[in-house]
């Protein structure tokens, strides 16, 4: 680890997807619909930074960890430019960043966690691994399922929640919020074994 990289200091974390309205609502923007209920919870607001991303800064509690919660500018597959220049401009270690991902293999309503690891086939991930030249992150994987019959998952993702997932929609965004915040305060192995039990 270089060490003028810092293993404290604020957490990063990166909410994964399209930019635009026209991708806000869909699957594969889970991720920034979590990191606007994170920064709902802090009463804090994005603005634009210089790492061609959208950034909310501080405390979502009173004494608790310091967050930078950043959506990057690009497009899904090229979410790495942004993460790397965010983790230099912030001087962090990859292993303070927390990715907040859409994940097809996961059912809907379902939260996975971890540390490391490959990109799994999902293309942001595997970009921000690319640009970053690690994998040791933590990832908060927000389950949106395997599409229906014939269709493609590249179609799936760029869709909007059904009717009866957009019931359970803001649970799902406020568990995998919770799941971040638990992870910055707690660590990751208390996050798994709250959010890896069935509800």
């Amino acid at each position: 680890m270089d060490s003028s990289l810092s293993a404290e200091g604020p957490w990063l974390v990166v909410g994964l997807g399209n930019p635009g309205p026209d991708y806000a609502a869909t699957r594969h923007n889970v991720g920034q619909m979590v990191l606007d209920e994170l920064a709902s919870r802090g009463r804090l607001t994005f603005k634009t930074h210089k790492t061609n991303s959208t950034v909310a800064e501080g405390r979502l509690t009173p004494g608790g960890p310091r967050f930078v919660l950043a959506k990057p500018n690009t497009f899904m597959n090229v979410s790495g430019g942004p993460v790397a220049q965010l983790l230099r401009f912030y001087s962090l270690d990859p292993s303070r960043l927390i990715v907040v991902q859409d994940e097809l293999d996961i059912p809907f309503d379902t939260l996975k966690l971890k540390f490391g690891g490959g990109h799994g086939g999902h293309n942001g991930v595997r970009d921000v691994i690319a640009a970053v030249g690690s994998g040791e992150f933590t990832r908060v994987r927000v389950g949106v399922g395997r599409p229906p019959g014939s269709q493609a998952a590249a179609d799936h993702v760029l869709k909007g929640f059904s009717a009866a997932e957009r019931k359970t929609l803001p649970i799902l965004v406020s568990d995998a919020a919770d799941a971040v915040e638990q992870i910055a305060g707690d660590g990751l192995t208390a996050a798994q074994l709250r959010f890896h039990t069935a509800r």
